[in-house]
């Protein structure tokens, strides 16, 4: 299984070296170019979100010795992959943006006021504050995703401890049904004991009495 996770991490490296590789690339293409590329990298991030799947899933059912170091592994992975996904995000907007202005300056002749290049503007900053606030609106969204992760986490942990905790007091329940039998039989010998004496410091007495009687009687 350990073996399993490796290989899907080396995947997991490989694949996300590329895609730093060619987001790198992307704000040097335009049109077409950046478009083609741009899908690709779409394309190779959802094979990065398989292979995190793939390797959450291993965690998951490894034994809890391993599982917390592993699982560290895989959200510093999910945080990589954020990442790469939020640089994407932004190319894909500032593409969009870009043509959408092209397009808009292409509305407008030479012989365009003022006014209208203002309300171009205007829009433009618009979108640049909408887009903020989407970016913004995501981030909040994968760090509480991540904080639920590590609640969930954090009770699997407290209901290991708990039925560690369990067993062990039945076991100590266990011990104490025990001593109090071994308690129980060492007091009926402890009883009998005295018992025995008892009698016999009776029957002793009794053989005295005896003695002293017939002695008493042959002096007669």
């Amino acid at each position: 299984m350990a073996a399993i996770f490796e290989s899907y991490e080396q995947q997991f490296s490989s694949l996300t070296a590329e895609i730093t590789r060619r987001l790198g690339s992307v704000s040097s293409l335009y049109g077409v170019d950046k478009k083609t590329v741009i899908s690709s990298i779409e394309r190779q991030l959802d094979e990065a979100q398989e292979l995190l799947e793939q390797m959450d899933l291993e965690v998951r059912d490894m034994p809890s010795a391993e599982r917390g170091k592993l699982m560290s592994r895989v959200k510093s992975y999910q945080t990589e992959y954020t990442n790469l996904e939020s640089q994407l995000k932004k190319h894909k907007t500032s593409a969009k943006d870009a043509a959408k202005m092209r397009e808009e300056l292409l509305e407008y002749d030479d012989g365009s006021t003022n006014d209208q290049r203002t309300r171009l503007l205007d829009n433009t900053e618009r979108l640049e504050r909408s887009t903020r606030r989407l970016e913004a609106g995501y981030r909040i969204a994968v760090e509480t995703e991540k904080i639920g992760q590590d609640v969930i986490d954090n009770l699997h942990r407290d209901r290991e401890t708990i039925g560690r905790t369990r067993t062990r007091l039945r076991e100590g329940d266990d011990h104490l049904g025990k001593s109090s039998r071994i308690l129980n039989s060492m007091t009926r010998r402890i009883i009998q004991n005295r018992l025995i004496t008892f009698g016999v410091v009776i029957f002793m007495l009794i053989v005295i009495i005896v003695v002293i009687y017939f002695v008493a009687t042959k002096h007669k």
